[in-house]
């Protein structure tokens, strides 16, 4: 299955020219969704395309095709083949380079807007390299500021953007007024940034070297402003509709453009199109959302009837059975009570037959109007080299990412300064479980950390079952579990090889399952002469579990049955010591300790411990 990470960069191209540049991309082919291209003289390789012409000629042919390139090629030889292709940052593809040994790999061109920063990233992970990334947001810790609202369905509306983003590389202060979407994205801020929020006191000196509006409002700034201006607008305006049968799509736009511009509002702000359900088939307003690429939300008489409005029509209520249709299919569409911002206009235009009624509604919340996708990822025993690459590019990609504070700090290294990051005690596993639900059905990508495997002791299963309650539809949100090391598996491999024959895993805290039933399980785990992991043996106030679990153990195992007993695997406080069921007791154990009781075959050899799978004794 390709990695779902890179769709964004769907179609994505990579050339190489010689096999051992060849041999590197076919590694990345492998494992996602991209089209290889190689020259005429290596053909034979599968799974390629091949171009007959020079490469200059093929890529010219090619370059508006694609929304992202990796070359593995020299820097300089890329940089002469792309440069007379780039047109805009706006609107080039991403373009990534891959050194010829796969040790380091550079974003070259369209690092923000065309993601090529985080596509090198994600490769990176994916082969083993390094990624060079080389922009002033990056070594500032900050958010690229001309992304920082696309993953919230913000849209870029006018200003000098060059401007505001060198006053940020220049660490100069920068002037933020948000008066509408999320503020998720002031979260992760590290100290010392340039940003200052809202207005100044009146008395207090202050001139900021650029300002950034995030708002509804359309803003006109003047060309000769002493300093640069932009705005972000977060889609928080859901438009109601009403009309004649009829009315031309035309007429339409005109009534919400009329009316957007009389209040000083944004297109741009746009969320979506509201109305009753009768008019679910009208063509104009089918045809306006298709043109401006926006949802259309529609509710029945009996929803829209209800719905506090100030100007409801008696001639409404008898035509379709509701006193109102902008209005109220404005604020239903918002989710919001009290959020209409504009009564309903009535707009003709002489000589176009037909009548358009507008209201506008503000919800507390923005439309991201894409779909969210939850990922459940483990990260093994903790250190980065144990973390599968899949993982890695998970965590990467994610917009929000949301663990136990000392599984964040594991994989602080992978961690974007754009992303989310949400930390919750050790204790609120359901409330991690729920913010990632309501995250991803918003529309962000979450990568819920768990460590070891997700889906053993981890998030997976919790968030699924979250899910559930929920009645998801098993489709949005999109889930994908990335596993990892599970503890057993990284405590195991510190000790040699005590899990080759029949293994299971039981864990002795009863804070979720009773104690009775726990012990049940140890019993037939020892009476089935099972090799045991256990795990959380033993916390502060719970120390008596693990005693009787060394008690029932040694009713059907001699005492000097091999343990082993393992804390912190990978990580630079780990601890082994291996020992006997017997003597177990007398070792440190805590709640991060794998504990890895032998089966009446396992042994001990110098340091290290062997279950025999019998092999040796075979004759077959």
């Amino acid at each position: 299955m390709n990695n779902s990470c890179f769709s964004q960069f769907q179609p994505l191209a990579a050339i190489a020219t010689t096999p051992q540049s060849a041999s590197i991309l076919q590694h990345l082919h492998s494992n996602l969704e991209l089209e290889l291209w190689l020259p005429q003289s290596l053909e034979g390789t599968e799974n390629t395309r091949f171009y007959q012409t020079n490469l200059s000629e093929h890529l010219t042919n090619i370059w508006h095709e694609y929304r992202a390139f990796v070359f593995c090629l020299a820097t300089g030889a890329v940089v002469r083949l792309i440069a007379p292709l780039i047109e805009s940052k706006a609107t080039d593809p991403a373009v990534v380079v891959i050194d010829a040994q796969g040790r380091f790999v550079i974003s070259l061109c369209s690092g923000h807007q065309g993601g090529a920063d985080l596509l090198a990233q994600l490769i990176a992970q994916q082969i083993g390299a390094q990624s060079i990334i080389t922009g002033a947001s990056d070594s500032l810790r900050l958010p690229k500021i001309d992304l920082l609202g696309l993953p919230y369905g913000w849209r870029k509306g006018d200003g000098d953007w060059t401007g505001v983003m060198a006053a940020i590389a220049k660490n100069q202060t920068v002037q933020i007024i948000q008066e509408v979407g999320s503020t998720l994205w002031q979260q992760n801020l590290p100290d010392g940034h340039p940003f200052y929020f809202g207005f100044p006191e009146a008395n207090q000196q202050f001139q900021p070297q650029g300002r950034i509006w995030i708002s509804a409002t359309q803003r006109r700034f003047a060309s000769n402003s002493d300093f640069p201006k932009v705005q972000w607008h977060p889609r928080v305006l859901w438009i109601g509709i009403g009309c004649e049968r009829g009315t031309s799509a035309q007429l339409i736009e005109t009534a919400i453009t009329d009316t957007l511009q009389k209040y000083h509002l944004s297109s741009k702000a746009i969320a979506g199109i509201a109305t009753i359900d009768l008019k679910a088939d009208e063509v104009g307003i089918l045809e306006l959302c298709q043109s401006w690429n926006l949802p259309l939300r529609t509710f029945s008489a009996q929803q829209l009837s209800p719905i506090d409005i100030p100007n409801p029509s008696e001639i409404v209520q008898q035509e379709v059975g509701t006193p109102s249709v902008a209005e109220a299919a404005a604020i239903l569409a918002s989710n919001t009570d009290n959020s209409l911002i504009v009564a309903k206009q009535i707009i003709k235009l002489p000589h176009q037959s037909g009548a358009v009624t507008v209201a506008i509604a503000q919800p507390e919340q923005e439309y991201i109007g894409r779909q969210g996708k939850l990922y459940l990822v483990g990260i093994g025993p903790g250190s980065l080299e144990q973390i599968t690459p899949a993982a890695k590019t998970a965590i990467i990609q994610a917009d929000v990412v949301i663990g136990y504070s000392l599984y964040l700090d594991l994989i602080k290294p992978l961690l974007r300064p754009e992303q989310i990051i949400e930390s919750f005690p050790i204790t609120q596993e359901k409330q991690r479980a729920q913010r990632s639900r309501e995250l991803a059905q918003w529309g962000l990508t979450v990568a819920v950390i768990s460590s070891g495997d997700c889906g053993i002791y981890g998030m997976a299963g919790l968030v699924l079952e979250e899910l559930q309650a929920e009645d998801w539809d098993g489709k949005n949100p999109v889930v994908e579990v990335f596993p990892g090391i599970s503890a057993l598996q990284a405590a195991a491999a510190r000790v040699g090889a005590p899990l080759m024959h029949d293994f299971c895993a039981i864990s002795l805290s009863d804070l979720l399952t009773p104690w009775q039933v726990i012990q049940k399980r140890l019993e037939a785990a020892a009476q089935g002469d099972f090799v045991t992991a256990i795990y959380n043996p033993r916390s502060q106030k719970r120390t008596q579990q693990i005693v009787t679990a060394q008690e029932i153990f040694l009713k059907y195992r001699r005492n000097d049955t091999p343990v082993a007993l393992v804390s912190s695997a990978y990580r630079l406080n780990e601890t082994i010591n291996i020992t006997t069921l017997k003597e177990m007791l007398k070792h440190p154990i805590d709640m991060l300790t794998i504990i890895i009781i032998g089966n009446s075959s396992t042994r001990r050899h110098t340091d290290w411990v062997i279950t025999p799978r019998g092999y040796l004794g075979f004759d077959g």
